[in-house]
């Protein structure tokens, strides 16, 4: 049976309990409809009531161009290795463990700049569900391995390959590029990290291939994310 919106929002509901704060990792390809799946989420808990839920991705640990520029690796922009992952896995277990009432604050990601931006996201304390998402969330390599341990669950967005290419074309043509440049990009870095995130997908507690039911009613979404109308798997 394929999954509906409902059956996403009933589970993520499961996950919290009293004194206790949910994490729950959203991974999969560049493109995959990561962010789409984690904003209508975070938008459909929050809307009665009291706002419960916060989205912090994993973009806003990008290693900022200057850094990249000083490691060599601008053109590997995207790779596991031009994020700050023992930053990211810090921040979730603080995000797992503040108890003192503070704000948590999260760094976001300016994508028409393309850089990193410090304290962008408040957490506050009131948040019992937070929803992050990203590529690497389930690679078990260098410090990226300490990232599993802090999600309650993680689960894979693994929409149609033609189709997740396509917006991710049309995500780099939106944020500046030429055609050319964007297939160009997608070609030789997208689609190698791409590689290297389908390979993580068995570990994860949910595979998506497509939702049934989305809030608009058409299983529709913006250029650059979303998932299909149809079918879904469960895996991990």
């Amino acid at each position: 049976m394929p999954l509906t919106f409902e059956d996403l929002l009933t589970r993520a509901r499961a996950l919290t309990r009293p004194g206790h704060r949910a994490l729950l990792g959203i991974a999969g390809s560049p493109g995959a409809g990561k962010s789409t799946l984690a904003e209508r989420l975070v938008a459909a808990l929050n809307d009665s009531g009291d706002p419960w839920v916060a989205h912090v991705p994993m973009d806003g640990f990008h290693l900022a161009d200057i850094e990249l520029d000083r490691l060599g690796l601008r053109d590997r922009k995207g790779a596991p290795d031009t994020f700050d992952a023992a930053g990211y896995a810090a921040l979730l277990r603080r995000l797992r463990e503040e108890e003192d009432g503070d704000v948590v604050y999260a760094p976001g990601f300016e994508r028409v700049l393309e850089q990193p931006i410090a304290g962008a996201i408040p957490v506050p304390s009131t948040a019992r569900l937070v929803v992050t998402e990203g590529n690497y969330l389930l690679l078990d390599t260098g410090a990226w391995a300490r990232v599993r341990a802090q999600l309650d669950e993680v689960w894979f967005c693994e929409p149609d390959e033609e189709e997740r290419v396509r917006r991710l074309v049309a995500r780099h043509e939106e944020f500046g590029k030429s055609h050319e440049e964007a297939v160009d990009w997608v070609l030789r870095s997208d689609q190698r990290n791409a590689r290297l995130v389908a390979a993580t997908r068995e570990r994860a507690d949910l595979v998506v291939r497509g939702v049934v039911g989305w809030p608009d009613g058409a299983g529709h979404h913006r250029t650059g994310g979303g998932l299909g109308p149809v079918g879904a798997d469960a895996g991990g």
